[in-house]
């Protein structure tokens, strides 16, 4: 993960070895060699995706000039967001980024929870399937016309996929989580957040972020800071979000970091979109910052 970046471009190179020396472990070795079951722990997991999508941003900036005019993110992707807003110096979000995961990681070992993506129903079908379940689920992630990810306790996870297959879902897939997040589950990790975040320095966003707990434009750091303490608390309103973004004149959007998944959503949501896939070393030598993805 990580290791093509790494080898072509110096300054991916840089925030790499950045990383290990702000958290003081040895991440770029494990996004490197593994093993897998290391890496997949919530704690490494996130610190690894978030620097990653750093390095790919910073080597498409050492490239060619980027411009921009708004920046969004899907849960952790949020915090690259504000970075490359210019909200968080890296090592501020790394910071951040890293006592998240601890406080997911924690508050998945205290209280325990799942998660399951429901494919096929509309939002307000899922609500009407959630409320003849007892106990706490509740929706944490709505993805794409079609594509929400339910959160909550396992037993009540497990009835709600009974009870949306009962309802018509095409398919519904239990997810391989560390726990209940973006649900009432995670609200000890939202108190601690709020912390770090109060003692974290965050600077006005150059250009709108549009967040997740709001599917709106923030800018100011107040804003910024109770939006992220919030959003571990939230669903994530990705389709929303796209939305909204499409209406106050979007067209082109640009993936940023491992895989292409937010790429697929973004068409998914509205195919009148462009979206381009930058995560790979030649991706990032095919990528044309004119416009063409």
């Amino acid at each position: 993960m990580g290791r093509d970046l790494v080898d072509r471009y110096p300054e991916a190179r840089e925030v790499f070895e950045t990383a290990d020396r702000v958290l003081d472990a040895p991440l770029s070795r494990i996004c490197f060699e593994g093993p897998e079951e290391e890496l997949r722990e919530t704690r490494n997991t996130q610190p690894a995706l978030f620097v990653h999508s750093i390095a790919v941003l910073r080597a498409l900036e050492a490239r060619a000039p980027l411009s921009f005019q708004a920046a969004a993110g899907h849960s952790l992707g949020e915090y690259t967001a504000y970075v490359a807003a210019g909200s968080l110096r890296f090592e501020d979000g790394l910071r951040l980024v890293r006592r998240r995961g601890e406080l997911m990681h924690q508050a998945g070992r205290e209280r325990p929870g799942t998660m399951a993506a429901v494919l096929g129903l509309s939002h307000e079908e899922i609500r009407s399937a959630l409320d003849e379940v007892d106990g706490v689920v509740v929706p944490a992630n709505v993805n794409s016309p079609g594509q929400i990810v339910i959160s909550g306790e396992v037993d009540a996870v497990e009835r709600a996929m009974t009870k949306c297959k009962e309802a018509g879902a095409k398919r519904v897939i239990g997810l391989v989580v560390a726990g209940a997040f973006h649900s009432p589950l995670m609200e000890a990790a939202a108190r601690g957040l709020r912390e770090a975040l109060d003692a974290s320095t965050i600077s006005p966003a150059q250009v709108p972020v549009y967040a997740n707990e709001s599917a709106g434009p923030t800018r100011e750091s107040a804003e910024i800071r109770e939006s992220l303490a919030r959003q571990l608390l939230s669903p994530v309103r990705w389709e929303e979000t796209i939305r909204r973004m499409r209406k106050d004149g979007f067209e082109r959007f640009v993936e940023i970091g491992s895989g292409r998944v937010l790429s697929g959503l973004v068409r998914a949501t509205d195919r009148g979109a462009t979206t381009a896939t930058v995560g790979k070393a030649e991706e990032i030598e095919r990528f044309d910052a004119g416009g063409e993805p």
